[in-house]
């Protein structure tokens, strides 16, 4: 009687499947917000990029002592075949907000996986900014 030693691909990867799933390596830092802000119109206005978020569970906002605070977490729970995997982060990002912004006035809406916080300034803090002409050395 003959065997073949060749292995089978099939096989092979079912040797791997009982193994479970290697963890994510998370770098420090690689879990900040990206924010984009802008004074237009009278108006402080903050973007964030987190997609696939929920505004109603996963994110909160905050002011505090002329300070913006943005905080997210996220979780997921997966089961298949058996095993179980959680992936689970958390985000903050704090930023001054301008001199005069009124509190009292913000907003923050969330669509399309950006939120949008938007604050109203003073007419004094409204007018454009100086052109600074930068020189080669």
């Amino acid at each position: 009687m003959s065997r073949s030693l060749a292995p089978r691909p099939h096989l092979f990867a079912d040797l791997f499947s009982d193994f479970p799933a290697w963890p994510r390596i998370e770098v420090a830092g690689a879990n900040a917000i990206k924010v984009e802000d802008e004074v237009t119109d009278g108006h402080y206005i903050l973007r964030a990029e987190m997609p696939g978020m929920d505004p109603a569970k996963d994110i909160d906002v905050s002011i505090s002592g002329h300070l913006l605070t943005i905080k997210a977490e996220r979780s997921e729970h997966t089961e298949s075949k058996g095993r179980s995997e959680f992936t689970y982060g958390s985000f903050q990002r704090t930023i001054s907000l301008p001199e005069g912004a009124d509190e009292n006035s913000v907003k923050a809406t969330y669509e399309k996986g950006i939120l949008t916080v938007d604050l109203t300034l003073p007419e004094e803090n409204a007018v454009e900014a100086k052109h600074v002409e930068v020189t080669g050395g």
